[in-house]
C-alpha cells in the first residue's frame, strides 16, 4: 500500500454510509446528460449508456461522483436556489459522506464495487452552463473519479459503503 492509500485509508474506518441520490449518463461528448433511476456498472469500463463506457478499458475516470452537499455549496456561491446535477456532468450524486475521504479507497454502491482514483476537477465549461464564475465556484467541489472493480446494478437510493480491509478486491 502506498503512502497516499495509507493516509486516506485511516479515514475509511470512521466513514458513515452515504446514499446515491442521482444517476446521470452522458451518451456522447457535449450531449445532454440523461437522468436515470438505475444502471449497470461494467467492470473496467464504465456505466452502461455513458460515453466513457465506450472508451479505453482501465481508465481511472470511468465514473465521476460529486457530493450533494457540494452542489448546495456551489449554488450558494453563485447565489442560486438550486443547481440541476445534469449541468455538472457528473455521473453520481452522493449525500451523507465526504467523498474526499474515500480517495484511493474501495466502496460499494448496490452490487458494484468501485475504487476512488483522482479528484475530478471542474472544466471551463462550468462557466458556460452555470454562468460567469461557475468554474471558480466549482473549484474544490468537483468530486472524485473512480474505476469499476466489480460489475453490478446500481439504483438511486442505494447505500455507498466504504469497504473494510478484509472486504477489498484485488486491483
Amino acid at each position: 500500500m502506498d503512502r497516499q492509500q495509507t493516509l486516506f485509508g485511516r479515514f475509511s474506518a470512521d466513514l458513515p454510509s452515504g446514499r446515491l441520490d442521482w444517476i446521470g449518463l452522458r451518451p456522447a461528448r457535449r450531449e445532454a446528460v440523461i437522468s436515470v433511476e438505475q444502471t449497470y456498472a461494467i467492470a473496467d469500463l464504465g456505466l452502461e449508456g455513458d460515453r466513457r463506457c465506450q472508451g479505453t478499458p482501465g481508465s481511472a475516470r470511468q465514473v465521476t461522483l460529486i457530493n450533494a452537499e457540494h452542489i448546495e455549496a456551489v449554488a450558494k456561491l453563485l447565489r442560486r436556489e438550486v443547481i440541476d446535477p445534469a449541468l455538472l456532468r457528473r455521473n453520481l450524486v452522493i449525500s451523507g459522506v465526504n467523498l474526499q475521504a474515500l480517495r484511493y479507497q474501495q466502496f460499494r454502491i448496490g452490487d458494484a464495487v468501485f475504487l476512488a482514483t483522482a479528484l475530478c476537477h471542474p472544466c471551463s465549461r462550468m462557466d458556460e452552463v452555470l454562468g460567469l464564475g461557475g468554474h471558480a465556484a466549482m473549484l474544490g467541489h468537483g468530486g472524485l473519479c473512480a474505476r469499476i472493480l466489480r460489475a453490478g446494478k446500481i439504483h438511486v437510493g442505494d447505500a455507498l459503503v466504504c469497504l473494510a480491509e478484509g472486504e477489498r478486491l484485488a486491483e
